[in-house]
């Protein structure tokens, strides 16, 4: 029997020890590996991407990602890059005084952030509409294999 680090006597270990001991539980041999362990060969559960690639359903969701995520991207970086452009090119407009010494150009910028806040809310509701379809896609792949 060895001994753990409190002084207390523990259950052999088949695991052969090379190197130093570690405070890590030791592997053992007697149950099965766990599943992010397994290869593919060891792996009954494992999924067919090619299938899943293939559903009307993945298809619908990777439409449905991109239907949201390039426009609001595209969308995104004019609005970013529109506050140097135009200080740049339209400097009589951005200077124009709106509340005391509070300009366009300051106000544009903040807005930079609601701009963004809202993406963020907009993006988080989409979100839920994706993950919906993921759940349809997984419950679909588990009914085939099971």
């Amino acid at each position: 029997m060895n001994r753990g680090r409190d002084g207390q006597l523990a259950p052999e270990d088949p695991t052969p020890e090379v190197g130093s001991a570690t405070d890590i539980a030791p592997l053992g041999r007697g149950a099965g590996k766990p599943p992010h362990e397994l290869t593919a060969d060891e792996d009954a559960n494992v999924t067919n991407w090619e299938r899943v690639a293939a559903m009307e359903e993945f298809k619908a969701l990777i439409r449905a990602k991109r239907r949201f995520i390039l426009p609001a991207t595209v969308f995104f970086i004019i609005y970013y890059f529109a506050l140097p452009v135009l200080v740049g090119y339209a400097p009589r407009l951005m200077e124009k005084r709106v509340v005391g010494v509070v300009n366009i150009a300051y106000l544009f910028a903040l807005s930079q952030f609601f701009m963004a806040w809202i993406l963020a809310a907009l993006y988080m509701r989409a979100a839920s509409r994706f993950d919906q379809m993921v759940r349809r896609i997984i419950e679909k792949t588990q009914n085939h294999r099971g």
